[in-house]
């Protein structure tokens, strides 16, 4: 997912073996050892990965990983590091895939558009292939996190054509040292779990800022103009409130132009009055009654990940809404002072008109595995894809580069806690309530839209009436022109 240069490099190397001890993660590179070059011709026995230089970066750990799992080792993997972008990785693979190109076998994709290929069934679909085991499309699909299997599926036959590798939700940080001291009780109240209502947490932020008046702000978040807004950010906001895109998750993925367009709708309006007060304050314009505020910096308005995160990992904010990536960078700086939960709601999923809306939601990341159809190994790219379903190698790359399981069960392992601390239930729930982002032919256009409108509405701009009225007009207008 594209949220900002600065977060990709962050998360680039900052995971490895760091959730329980951060020093040293943030080291570098990923260099190419052992790696083949694009577009080399490989031997019968050598199948090709195009991944990421998180993956390249500890090739050997990943190759003996995979071993460990029962790979045969007549079977060789070369592993290629796409452009770091994702965008840019996303039109290269297109590139390749429109040229019929049988290398690389395997393709790791971006779960934020993995569907318009499957749609143009540019993957092999791995429910009709006789090579990829019928057990495990069945395990994938009742075992997986939900929403990253929605997204490696066809959203009309509901096909499976990739296989998720890890997940990316995002949690709430927050100083558990000074909420304690405002009078609040995390652990008795088990916010790692029981997620608490976005009343309550500004209220808690906003006691702690008037205890302690060397702290520079409060909450910080992302709200800039930017991908991360749409898909995140405001997606987050807007369902914990009940509110949704195109009504909800069973049209998340489409159909285009028959889905109806709901942005308009008082659980979305709230939201922005919500967010109006936490920058603004109570006696802001749109402000919403009986929420504390301020508790955020108008500077929400033009940060994303690592702009928002610093003023948190450097002591001078209470709370940050952020990604996997800076529960270690947190840690390494704060210590048994840091805490984690899920992230705040405003209604419950039965208050909400739509099925799994509403609730602790959290924004889906994350990146599957697919087949290029036009492999010429099918049988043994098919073998290196099964060893990477196996609980062993899911352990090997949350070691090793700090990704998440995408699998439930894992999360309540001894190894997970090893491995992730105090934030392995955040980061639980977090995925078990993940939704993503609604992604079509036409979202690139839909997203812009968004991003720019919700941020002038936070800003005070415009009001959340009018703001709603206007993006529910122009996406209704983007929806029936391309529909």
């Amino acid at each position: 997912m594209d949220r900002g240069n600065s977060r990709e490099s962050a998360r680039r190397r900052v995971s490895r073996r760091s959730f329980m001890k951060a020093a040293g993660a943030t080291g570098a590179a990923a260099g190419l050892a052992g790696c083949t070059a694009f577009g080399r011709e490989t031997d019968a026995n050598t199948v090709q990965w195009l991944a990421d230089s998180n993956v390249t970066g500890v090739a050997g750990e990943v190759r003996q990983g995979l071993y460990d799992a029962g790979l045969s080792r007549d079977v060789s993997l070369d592993i290629l590091a796409g452009p770091s972008s994702t965008s840019s990785r996303q039109q290269q693979i297109q590139r390749w895939l429109d040229a019929n190109l049988s290398n690389p076998d395997l393709i790791m994709v971006d779960s934020g558009w993995a569907i318009p290929f499957i749609v143009r069934q540019q993957f092999l679909n791995l429910t009709e292939s006789d090579a990829f085991p019928d057990r495990l499309v069945r395990r994938i699909e009742n075992r997986y996190f939900e929403a990253s299997v929605q997204t490696a599926e066809h959203p009309q036959t509901g096909d499976l054509y990739g296989v998720p590798l890890f997940m990316d939700v995002p949690t709430m940080l927050y100083r558990r040292d000074l909420i304690e001291a405002a009078g609040y009780d995390p652990a008795g109240e088990n916010w790692a779990t029981e997620s608490i209502r976005w009343k309550r947490f500004a209220r808690a932020v906003r006691d702690v800022l008037d205890r302690n008046g060397d702290l520079q702000y409060g909450f910080t978040f992302q709200a800039s103009a930017y991908e991360g807004l749409s898909c995140c950010d405001f997606n987050e906001f807007m369902s914990s409130w009940g509110g949704a895109y195109f009504g909800g998750r069973d049209t998340l993925f489409g159909p285009v132009g028959q889905r109806p367009v709901t942005v308009d709708t008082q659980p979305v309006i709230d939201s922005i009055r919500m967010i109006r007060t936490f920058i603004g304050g109570p006696d802001a314009s749109g402000a919403l009654d009986g929420y504390a505020g301020p508790i955020s910096p108008r500077a929400v308005l033009s940060w994303i990940e690592d702009p928002s995160l610093s003023p948190f990992t450097n002591g001078n904010a209470v709370a940050n809404r952020n990604w996997p990536y800076a529960i270690p960078l947190s840690r390494e700086s704060l210590g048994d002072r840091l805490g984690v939960m899920p992230l705040p709601y405003a209604v419950s999923e039965g208050q909400s008109r739509y099925r799994g809306i509403g609730g602790p939601t959290a924004s889906l990341g994350g990146w599957h595995v697919a087949i290029n159809p036009n492999t010429e190994k099918l049988d043994r790219a098919v073998q290196v894809l099964e060893a990477m379903t196996t609980r062993s190698f899911r352990f090997t790359l949350l070691d090793a580069i700090g990704w998440l399981p995408p699998e439930p069960r894992l999360f309540r392992s001894q190894a997970a806690r090893d491995l992730l601390g105090d934030a392995v239930e955040p980061l639980r729930v977090a995925g078990e309530n993940a939704i993503p982002r609604p992604v079509t032919v036409v979202w690139p256009q839909e997203s812009t839209k968004i991003a720019q409108i919700v941020n002038s509405a936070y800003g005070g701009g415009v009001a959340p009436e009018q703001a709603m009225a206007t993006l529910q007009s122009q996406l209704e207008e983007i929806e029936n022109y391309n529909g």
